[in-house]
């Protein structure tokens, strides 16, 4: 069975595999890794399938459902129980569960309870950025696999204390940072390691959006007013003023803060916790985590030397205290420098570019964008437009049609999906089925706890610097973060 990496499958499409085939194939399979018997049969589970949990009923969990069922077209998959502190999410989590797989899964409030359970192998976790981390550890030391949502973590000492505890396991532990096994950016990890563009010396990534992410309308009724494009006391009394469909009966507030001071039960803090800076850094955590990791796999590079941030909140003053416009710029062991920025106010074509000594890669669209081109211009040859005979002179918009004397060609996969500016679904198959292969496998999934790791140090690192307006350097020996620059040695 051949599954082509990124391929959205539909409701209607899927390969069918025969389950004797799969059973003996796994089988062969385990005795080649030198399972036992017992660990073997685990990972299939009861009833010759993968059984998972989901932990956190949140809008990015019902994705995770959406791409089990996908897989489940491919692999035997199911989703058998659901988790989460408040009772209308995990109600929601679990009709979907049975619409998707034609059975009641069990439903738990807290995270032991589910874990108890023996017969349940992989766990998928969607919860607050806060809390990630130490629910990932919860995972692996009750003896499950785990798909863990990025970011990996937003505080430091969680984060090693994380990685430690995963690395010394011998669970499967896969990040949600899809876009590391998407082929396209295989595809441009290679072409850099083969020199195609000489020696990395800039990446610059622009992710853009016009809209007040990540502020939800929650309310009784149901219905969201239309957008209003300017945010004014109206707007913030008309969201402020509404019952929230969260009651604090309903779920368990203490448990949700998960270690954070006490405060008052606010659902907006609860509902909307990307826009509070003691829960998340929201764009950072959320997009930067995507834009860091796929830098490393294209530099093959792990950690950061430097980091400053800047930004403000300018267009949706709405009492959020995070950022709706951030830049940050960062510095690698390498010798290149990585700019990211993200507006909420203008979402004019969003792109990355990576820039070498011999060339330039540059990818149209945002996030996971699928859309690279590669060329020569900006190498050596053109070492100051217009000032040389033979330099580009543009009269026109500059898209994919490269200059005289100049070579540029799309980046293309064989058997992948056409490359386009929106690139794969958020809901990507293929990295799940990823996971479960390693599951089966024993062996490391695509997206590895180091890789996660390495993106939060990037993103707690941009945070930290945005809020102390520090420059800050990371010492990869004590694993540490400063704000004096490290020593040369």
């Amino acid at each position: 069975m051949i599954l082509l990496l990124g391929e959205r499958m539909s409701e209607t499409e899927g390969l069918q595999i025969d389950r004797r085939t799969f059973l003996k194939q796994a089988g062969v399979a385990a005795v080649a890794t030198g399972m036992s018997a017992r660990s073997y049969a685990r990972v299939l589970g009861a009833n010759d399938r993968v059984r998972l949990g989901q932990l956190g009923c949140g809008s990015r969990s019902e994705g995770h459902v959406h791409m089990v069922q996908l897989a489940s077209r491919h692999y035997p998959v199911e989703t058998v129980a659901v988790c989460d502190i408040w009772s209308l999410a995990r109600e929601r989590r679990a009709a979907q569960v049975k619409k998707v797989f034609g059975q009641e899964p069990q439903l738990y409030k807290y995270s032991e309870e589910m874990l108890a359970r023996k017969d349940i192998d992989g766990v998928m976790i969607a919860t607050g950025d806060f809390q990630h981390a130490k629910l990932c550890i919860e995972v692996v030391q009750a003896g499950k696999d785990c798909y863990v949502e990025k970011p990996f973590a937003n505080v430091l000492s969680e984060a090693k204390q994380a990685r430690d505890i995963v690395k010394a396991s011998k669970q499967v532990v896969q990040m949600g940072t899809q876009h590391r096994g998407q082929p396209y950016n295989l595809a441009v990890r290679d072409l850099i390691r083969a020199g195609r563009i000489g020696r990395v010396v800039n990446v610059e990534q622009e992710w853009h959006v016009n809209e007040e992410r990540w502020r939800f309308v929650d309310v009784d009724t149901g219905i969201s007013p239309e957008r209003l494009m300017d945010v004014n006391m109206e707007w913030k009394k008309w969201m402020y003023d509404q019952p929230s469909m969260l009651k604090e009966e309903d779920t368990d507030w203490e448990r949700w803060l998960l270690g954070k001071p006490h405060r008052p039960f606010d659902p907006h803090i609860y509902l909307e916790f990307r826009l509070y800076k003691e829960y998340s850094s929201g764009i950072f955590d959320q997009w930067l985590s995507h834009g860091s990791d796929l830098v490393h796999l294209w530099t093959d590079e792990a950690y950061p030397v430097s980091v400053v941030s800047n930004g403000g909140i300018f267009i949706w003053p709405d009492e959020r205290e995070n950022p709706d416009t951030c830049v940050t710029a960062i510095t690698y062991p390498k010798g290149f420098l990585y700019t990211y920025k993200t507006t909420f106010g203008n979402s004019y074509r969003s792109f990355s570019r990576i820039q070498g000594r011999d060339g330039t890669i540059e990818n149209y669209g945002g996030e996971g964008a699928s859309l690279f081109v590669v060329t020569d211009e900006g190498g050596r040859k053109e070492y100051d437009p217009g000032s040389q005979p033979g330099s580009v002179l543009y009269t026109g918009v500059p898209l994919q049609t490269p200059p005289p004397g100049y070579k540029a060609e799309v980046v293309r996969v064989p058997g992948a999906p056409e490359p386009n500016s929106w690139g794969p679904d958020d809901d990507d198959a293929s990295h799940v089925l990823n996971w479960l292969y390693a599951m089966r496998d024993r062996t490391e999934p695509n997206s590895t706890v180091d890789n996660g790791f390495s993106h939060s140090i990037v993103c707690i690192m941009a945070t930290q610097s945005y809020w102390s307006g520090k420059k800050l350097y990371w010492d990869p020996k004590k694993e540490e973060i400063t704000d004096q620059p490290l020593a040369q040695a």
